[in-house]
């Protein structure tokens, strides 16, 4: 009965431990995230959501089609400066929208340093110099998953 109240703390100090590492991992990533400024007034292009790092960022935000100029075909063009306005790289998000008065939901990840604010407009066509493509951002269970693999593979 001793061995098994042992175990039984063992896995509770375990646990703990693992949830208690999670939090304050949580914590960390999401208090290093500081919003950027929008330099722009493009009307068509709701932001919900500008954040950055000193080396990475996202920007979520919703395309609104009134019917006014269709948009259909064309791209949103996000430019993003530095602290100095010197621009440090472009995304483009394809405009989906084949309808009058709908909406397209977006979100884009980019690597790029000392992002300090963003413009928006929207462009015929995309131009050179775009920012290379980072995956999106992982799930719980995804990095969960990756985790076990990991530790299979060194402890295989």
């Amino acid at each position: 009965m001793a061995r098994l109240k042992t175990f039984l703390i063992y896995a509770l100090i375990i646990v703990g431990f693992f949830i208690f590492s999670e939090f304050i991992i949580d914590v960390g990533i999401n208090s290093s995230y500081r919003d950027i400024i929008r330099k722009d007034s493009t009307s068509q292009v709701e932001i919900s959501e500008a954040q950055a790092t000193l080396v990475n960022g996202k920007i979520r935000g919703t395309i609104n089609d009134y019917g006014d100029d269709n948009l259909t075909g064309k791209y949103v063009e996000i430019d993003l400066y530095s602290s100095r306005d010197n621009m440090i790289g472009k995304r483009y998000i394809e405009i989906e929208t084949t309808d009058a008065n709908q909406t397209q939901d977006f979100h884009i990840y980019f690597e790029a340093e000392d992002v300090k604010s963003y413009s928006v407009a929207i462009v015929n066509e995309r131009e050179g110099g775009e920012l290379e493509i980072i995956p999106e951002e992982w799930t719980r269970p995804e990095i969960i998953v990756a985790t076990m693999f990991t530790l299979l593979i060194f402890w295989g």
